[in-house]
């Protein structure tokens, strides 16, 4: 695959026999990311191809059952909750409250993961 490839494109390694999102140029190698996260690796350019729709359906299905194995798939359907008497933890939920006010999903998704953030780094524990 000697084009170029935009970021987030989902290709196939016939090396690694799986489906990565490329994500960038490193020397002669692209990088790739498993579907749903996880440790990148190298690829040769030349013998990457874009995923057929069976193999982009099957790396999403695995990757959908890691999460549920793992129990994130539990934890991301539902927004985090704010910290009773945490000012940070309301001012959050109250920015997420807003954006759903406004049928903003994006802004809302972006508040429900500052959330999360906060609390894993302040209420973690």
């Amino acid at each position: 695959m000697e084009q170029q490839v935009e970021c987030g494109t989902l290709v196939y390694d016939p090396v690694a026999d799986k489906v990565g999102e490329y994500r960038a140029v490193s020397g002669p190698y692209v990088l790739l990311r498993p579907l749903g996260g996880g440790r990148e690796w190298e690829a040769d350019p030349v013998r990457i191809r874009p995923a057929s729709l069976a193999e982009r359906l099957s790396a999403g299905v695995r990757a959908a059952n890691g999460r549920t194995a793992t129990g994130a798939a539990a934890s991301l359907d539902r927004p985090p909750a704010p910290v009773p008497g945490c000012a940070a933890c309301l001012e959050l939920a109250a920015l997420r409250a807003d954006a759903r006010n406004r049928h903003d999903g994006s802004a809302a998704t972006d508040a429900s993961v500052l959330l999360r953030r906060h609390l894993a780094e302040r209420h973690a524990g």
